[in-house]
């Protein structure tokens, strides 16, 4: 009874156009230091009664369940009553370093990517997706793993300095292809990036308060269109 009064406080707070109160979010640590913690200090000063509880986790957090106003979610959505939108574009990149580039060469086929140095993430099974490209996960398919990472951040890291190839999502690594400082690599056209794939803003209130509007569309007005990292 007290989770329907919460959500029939919100659904007239709405109304009022104040934006204030606490502001609930669950986000990718990576993702939430690089793109959402920016927008907050934005809108922490327009909005000075506005509050903010950002929890950073990689785990698929509910919004229903631990009350939570928004949760940033990528991939493939499942059917759901929650409701979604769409930021951006949720492409993976093949990248490695100029410089390891140089000294190992640039593999040409997913067969030639077997024979080279590749970065990994660590607990789990093929969290990164590398099947979509090698077939299998790499612990089936390469024994050329070379460092392994449970931190999104700490894999770029290791492919600007040089560690060996990474496949990482756009928003990770394409500021550093921006900046040239890694290569991007279009083996096969980048077939796995074929199936439509996204990054959402999920809600559970149909009528969204001021505090989830205000955030939203700064949000969206950040990342921009096309995105900022592409």
């Amino acid at each position: 009874m007290l989770d329907e009064l919460a959500d029939t406080h919100a659904e007239v707070a709405a109304f009022d156009g104040e934006v204030s109160g606490t502001l609930r979010l669950a986000c990718f640590p990576t993702f939430g230091k690089r793109y959402v913690i920016p927008v907050l200090a934005s809108l922490a000063q327009q909005y000075p009664s506005l509050h903010v509880e950002l929890d950073l986790t990689e785990r698929l957090a509910d919004p229903v369940a631990e009350r939570l106003d928004l949760v940033v979610r990528m991939g493939e959505l499942s059917d759901s009553t929650l409701i979604a939108t769409k930021l951006a574009p949720h492409d993976r990149i093949l990248v490695a370093s100029p410089a390891y580039l140089e000294q190992h060469g640039v593999p040409e086929s997913e067969a030639a990517l077997r024979n080279h140095r590749l970065l990994d993430k660590l607990h789990g099974n093929d969290l990164l997706g590398w099947s979509s490209i090698l077939g299998a996960p790499t612990g089936e398919t390469c024994e050329h793993v070379v460092f392994r990472s449970d931190d999104f951040e700490a894999l770029n890291g290791a492919a600007l300095a040089g560690m060996g190839v990474a496949f990482l999502p756009s928003w990770v690594s394409g500021p550093s292809v921006k900046a040239g400082d890694l290569v991007r690599l279009t083996i096969s056209r980048e077939r796995w990036n074929e199936r439509p794939s996204g990054i959402y803003l999920l809600r559970a209130l149909p009528a969204p308060p001021a505090k989830v509007k205000a955030f939203t569309q700064a949000l969206k007005d950040h990342v921009g269109t096309p995105p900022c990292w592409s």
